[in-house]
């Protein structure tokens, strides 16, 4: 059996494309009575490099507070209909039937359903009723690189079939109208909504899932996760993470490369998830590497904004298309509540 590959990504994003400026003085208006300094932290907007982003409803949905119960009865029909349209992609992209299918992997954070989304998307996709089902929820921004690495652990007991991975994130329906938290300003500057989906079989042509590596650090629940609130899922995060970033990613790249027996110079390729600015920023120089090395994550954060655990395989998608394969060593890589960080070493 050969070595788990990716073969092909496919991805989606809803309707509304709105520019990052019309999204900064909507903000604007809505906290303007209510958020101390307001003036002085606008400029989050600009200085995300974002400069448009995807949402699942129009702006002025947004205005309004609505309930839990509705958001997620968007939140229920809009993921489906956007994970659809990415699995469909990354399906017919991959050149594999349903049959070659032997499980999916479904990976959100923003909505809950139960049954989980999978189980329709098996049915709309058209896959064999006994497809295994792994829904992941929790994972955040780490979403996407968990679920290529267990994706690639799962092949090799699925005895040649392949792996449907698909990460769906409606970021903007967690947005809280009464929260004028300087949390929930930041977020409002960042996150967007959107949907990935990739396929991983044993042999074929795509990158190379060599190993994985995961890093829970200890007593940091705070960092990063969700509130239950009445009104939904209100976001929590701390402006620590660049700092943590710099701290402590050498020491775990340099682990991973370690246990593969390889030096840190022998990666060449990175792919990783495009949280923000001051998160590439501090990727940058924490690694450093050159901004040549980070072009498309910040292409897809200029274009897409954080989608969370999506996000990666868009940058993954463009990565493809773009980077011709030279058998050498790449990372991906990402960070997510725990607070943790998911790594995954690959050849291409």
């Amino acid at each position: 059996m050969g070595v788990p590959q990716v073969l092909a990504v496919g991805t989606a994003v809803p309707p509304y494309c709105l520019r990052q400026e019309d999204i900064k003085g909507f903000v604007a208006t809505l906290f303007r009575d209510s958020l101390h300094n307001l003036d002085r932290l606008l400029p989050v907007f600009e200085n995300s490099l974002i400069a448009v982003r995807h949402l699942s409803q129009p702006l002025e949905w947004y205005a309004q507070p609505h309930t839990f119960a509705e958001a997620n009865r968007i939140y229920e029909q809009a993921a489906l209909e956007l994970a659809e349209q990415a699995a469909s992609q990354a399906i017919e992209r991959a050149g594999v039937g349903a049959a070659d299918i032997g499980m999916i992997i479904f990976v959100s954070s923003t909505g809950i359903a139960t049954p989980t989304l999978d189980a329709r998307l098996i049915q709309s996709l058209g896959l064999p009723p006994n497809t295994c089902r792994l829904p992941v929820w929790g994972l955040g921004c780490a979403g996407g690189v968990t679920g290529i690495a267990r994706a690639a652990q799962f092949c090799y007991s699925l005895k040649g079939k392949a792996v449907l991975l698909v990460t769906v994130e409606l970021c903007s329906l967690t947005f809280q109208r009464g929260d004028y938290s300087k949390a929930n300003l930041v977020g409002t500057s960042l996150f967007a909504d959107g949907a990935a989906a990739a396929v991983i079989a044993p042999g074929g042509y795509g990158p190379a899932i060599i190993d994985s590596y995961s890093t829970l650090f200890p007593d940091t629940e705070d960092i990063m996760g969700w509130d239950v609130v009445d009104g939904g899922l209100q976001v929590r995060f701390s402006r620590d993470i660049p700092s943590i970033i710099r701290r402590y990613l050498p020491e775990l790249a340099g682990t991973m490369c370690g246990s593969n027996g390889i030096a840190a110079d022998d990666v060449v390729h990175y792919v990783v998830h495009p949280g923000g600015a001051k998160v590439l920023g501090a990727y940058a120089e924490s690694l450093a590497l050159s901004a040549d090395k980070l072009r498309n994550a910040y292409t897809v954060l200029a274009g897409y904004g954080n989608m969370s655990s999506a996000s990666v395989l868009f940058v993954l998608e463009r990565f493809m298309a773009t980077v011709k394969p030279v058998d050498r060593y790449g990372l991906m890589l990402a960070l997510g509540p725990g607070f943790s960080a998911e790594q995954v070493l690959f050849r291409w």
